[in-house]
């Protein structure tokens, strides 16, 4: 019998699955095909659980399995729905090297391949991610790009997929628009239950309990379409310590990012008057 918490993260991965299947509605094939390997994969979902056992059991940190790196994709594949809505290329489109649909795509697997790293540990596990994902990218491409016809759009969608995976952390200078909103979506999942399972499982106090308990308080994200630039980021928190983790994870992720200069960003304790960032 599962306990209540598997049925309570199983829950949520359906939810979210279905929240990416409809943001991925009424495009091409590709994007479906790809996430269909994404959602089914066996190799993929092993390597979620490990970095979630290591990152929650061994190092005592949140959550960075399956729930997490799909909620990234989630909150990137709604930016990227927003800014195309509103008229803004992606870099690919700017560039004339891809399109609309290869930004997408290179996106999901970003997404949900950011934190593969987090298998082996916390330092420097974007730059593991990418080593981790790469030979993973190439057999989903493979698979759905197998032409020799299409050798260079598997490889624009990989670099783009690889560049939002290591610059995810946001010490590293990217470029592109959609590795600029990978880094903006995984600062974006800091909600309270994404901080429930190490609350629950350490009661010592240790290193990086600040984020533990920043994010306990964090009780909504909302991404939508924004006034005075195309994304507004909307953060209500229970408490004052909720401002940690915007100014120190989400506002140092936006201010590195390429897409900054799209993106506002509001955050308050519920019932009190909300602070504009950006």
């Amino acid at each position: 019998m599962k306990s209540p918490k598997e049925i309570s993260v199983n829950e949520k991965l359906v939810t979210l699955t279905k929240e990416i299947i409809d943001l991925t509605e009424g495009k091409d094939q590709l994007p479906l095909q790809i996430l269909e390997i994404l959602i089914d994969d066996k190799e993929i979902q092993a390597i979620q659980d490990y970095a979630n056992n290591v990152s929650i059991v061994r190092l005592g940190y949140n959550d960075h399995g399956p729930v997490h790196m799909r909620t990234v994709c989630r909150n990137a594949l709604k930016m990227l729905k927003i800014l195309h809505i509103a008229g803004i290329q992606t870099s690919l489109e700017k560039e004339q090297s891809g399109s609309f649909l290869d930004s997408v795509c290179g996106v999901m697997i970003a997404g949900f391949m950011h934190d593969f790293g987090m298998t082996i540990g916390r330092q420097d596990h974007e730059l593991y991610s990418g080593i981790i994902a790469y030979n993973i990218i190439d057999r989903i491409l493979n698979q759905v790009l197998s032409s020799k016809e299409n050798l260079k759009r598997k490889i624009v969608i990989r670099s783009l997929a690889l560049e939002g995976i290591i610059g995810h952390m946001g010490g590293r200078k990217i470029h592109s628009l959609e590795a600029g909103i990978i880094q903006i979506a995984d600062g974006c999942d800091m909600t309270k239950g994404r901080a429930r399972i190490p609350m629950e499982l350490n009661k010592v106090p240790s290193v990086g309990d600040i984020h533990k308990y920043s994010a306990n308080s964090i009780e909504k994200v909302k991404i939508l379409a924004g006034q005075e630039k195309p994304i507004r980021i909307e953060v209500s928190m229970s408490s004052d310590v909720g401002f940690f983790q915007i100014e120190e994870v989400l506002l140092q992720k936006i201010n590195a990012s390429p897409a900054k200069n799209l993106v506002e960003l509001f955050a308050g304790v519920e019932g009190k008057e909300i602070k504009k960032y950006l």
